[in-house]
């Protein structure tokens, strides 16, 4: 029985109603979506009924959700049409139904405010033709404080409650049936192990972080481009910086592939980057110098939110054609059976770390090369170049941070300043082209000045942020930096 609720400290009263609530939740046969996090749900009842699709973000979860409709038994074509990476042509069809029968009690303090729900649920669970039966207490913080929920948790137990073993209703209801969380190889820390086991490890993390991304891509939320190019990147270098240790005729034309899906990508990007970046210039101008009328941030709105739903359009084609899927069929093959070479077998620690000091004499050869260069264009060239450089000696020094620690750590982060620094550096050179772009396109001329006035800022940013890379990079380059290796 539900212990007296109003005995907790600082419950001033406590308000009850009743809620039938029925969820299904669909997947295909071998629970491929329910296995990569992805929950797709019909739910009645309750203040959220509706079609629910959660897809995992980090340690959260993204929520798209629709209307109610009369079908009962299919999924929406909108939700559906984001997961095709995990669905493939399986079909979607119901794996469980959970109909819970909710006694819910609102904590109230004085002034009426809510500290906390608690739920009494006694839920029966249909799954595969088999029906089971439970009740749970659950408590959910609204404003209270850590210490009412400790308390109040004390306080159930007291009366009889033991701390669930399901994560969740539906893990509970599914049972062994539950998809264990992916497993990689290369947990071990030691470096005397392969170099093949630590490679495969990140090889099959960042496939799985492209997949997941996918569906964050199709829906235009937020990181979704930005992240997926992530693991491209990673994926990429990893391949180039361990060419040695892999087949290059198999590897080659994948990163060929990644580079296609890369770019595809990359203009839905940069248009989301520029958007916000100099819709964020123009303010700042406007607030310095009070001279630009609301139709110029208007007119540049527009201009940019129209670029960016033509990219987003051209990257979800990509991401619905065939060559697209082609590709993800490939890397599975790769991830399984990487093609190594006789040297992945030799120790992780002196194998890898030899890659490492490759492309770190790439990254100053680069250097080099910007320093020596005057014409703007092509020294802005030279130091995206660095700037590329950097990102891949950082790649193929992230999966070593467990075999060597704080060392490795430490050279991460100095790979991370450069690229952070030339990327703003090249956003600049991205703005600069589009301002110029823009004001060519617009009507009789019209608020060129403004678009003037942000380029001559944008060249002034620039300047600045050359003269910080000339910082970080004395930094970065620091001998110390590199004794590990």
């Amino acid at each position: 029985m539900l212990p007296a609720l109003d005995t907790l400290a600082k419950v001033a009263s406590v308000e009850v109603s009743e809620q039938h609530l029925e969820a299904t939740y669909f997947d295909t046969p071998d629970l491929s979506l329910i296995a990569a996090g992805i929950r797709i749900r019909r739910r009645t009842g309750g203040d959220d009924a509706g079609w629910h699709l959660k897809l995992p973000v980090g340690g959260a979860h993204e929520e798209v959700r629709l209307s109610l409709s009369r079908a009962k038994a299919s999924v929406p074509k909108p939700l559906r049409d984001t997961v095709p990476v995990f669905v493939g042509e399986q079909p979607l069809a119901a794996v469980a139904t959970l109909t819970t029968e909710r006694t819910a009690h609102r904590l109230l303090g004085k002034s009426g405010r809510v500290l906390a729900e608690v739920a009494d649920d006694r839920v029966t669970a249909e799954v595969a033709g088999s029906t089971t039966t439970w009740r749970e207490w659950e408590v959910e913080l609204v404003d209270g404080s850590a210490t009412l929920l400790a308390a109040a948790a004390d306080l159930l137990c007291a009366a009889g409650a033991t701390p669930g073993s399901s994560p969740s209703k539906l893990a509970r209801a599914l049972g062994e049936r539950m998809p264990s969380p992916p497993q990689t190889r290369g947990g071990a820390r030691s470096r005397k192990q392969p170099a093949s086991h630590v490679l495969q490890a990140r090889l099959a993390e960042q496939v799985r972080e492209l997949r997941h991304r996918d569906p964050l891509v199709r829906r235009g939320l937020p990181g979704g481009v930005h992240k997926m190019r992530i693991a491209i990147r990673r994926l990429r270098s990893l391949l180039a910086s361990a060419r040695p240790l892999l087949d290059a005729e198999i590897t080659e034309p994948l990163r060929a592939e990644l580079g296609w899906l890369g770019g595809e990508l990359g203009r839905a990007r940069d248009a989301e980057v520029q958007s916000a970046r100099l819709l964020d210039r123009l303010d700042r101008a406007h607030a310095a110098e009070g001279s630009w009328p609301h139709r110029v941030r208007g007119a540049l709105g527009r201009d940019l939110a129209t670029r960016y739903r033509l990219a987003h359009r051209e990257a979800v084609d990509a991401l619905t054609s065939e060559r697209y899927l082609t590709l993800l069929r490939r890397l599975d093959e790769l991830v399984a059976e990487p093609p190594w070479t006789a040297r992945a077998a030799r120790p992780a620690g002196p194998e890898l770390t030899r890659a490492v000091r490759r492309d770190w004499k790439r990254l100053e050869k680069r250097v080099a090369a910007a320093r020596e260069l005057t014409d703007p264009v092509t020294h802005a060239q030279r130091l995206h170049d660095v700037r590329k450089a950097a990102k891949r000696a950082r790649y193929a020094a992230e999966p070593l941070v467990a075999l060597f620690g704080k060392d490795a750590k430490r050279f991460v982060s100095a790979m991370k300043q450069i690229q952070t620094v030339l990327g703003e550096h090249q956003d600049t050179v991205a703005a600069r082209a589009q301002l110029r772009d823009l004001a060519e396109q617009a009507e009789h001329g019209r608020h060129a000045f403004a678009y003037g006035v942000l380029h001559v800022r944008e060249e002034a940013e620039a300047e600045r942020l050359e003269a910080a890379f000339g910082r970080v990079w004395r930094e970065s380059s620091r001998p110390k930096l590199r004794r590990w290796l």
